[in-house]
């Protein structure tokens, strides 16, 4: 396969993940979408070190999951605080974060 159709593929999850944060209002779905487009961005990485034949997109796409593993322990850790909290879990209406 070439590398266009890993593109296309990478830049279809990108926007389904990106019209996911602009539009839910729950934090985990927001959390899910990021993931998501965190991943095509990984593909995306990764074909390009696959057409070039290096490791070093591998080893980039390696860090960038573990990356992403912490940013999802810490906003579960938030989402889960402000459950027990009863704080608004709407995205919209939150405002304890101002300060």
């Amino acid at each position: 396969m070439s590398t266009g159709w890993y593109l296309a593929v990478s830049a279809i999850v990108f926007a389904i993940g990106a019209a996911g944060v602009a539009t839910r209002r729950n934090p985990l779905l927001i959390l899910v979408c990021l993931e998501l487009m965190l991943n095509a961005g990984n593909l995306a990485i990764v074909a390009f070190a696959r057409q070039h034949g290096t490791t070093e997109g591998h080893v980039f796409a390696l860090v960038v999951m573990v990356v992403a593993a912490a940013e999802v322990v810490v906003g579960l850790g938030i989402v889960v605080a402000m459950y027990r909290n009863r704080v608004p879990v709407d995205v919209d209406e939150l405002r304890e974060l101002h300060g």
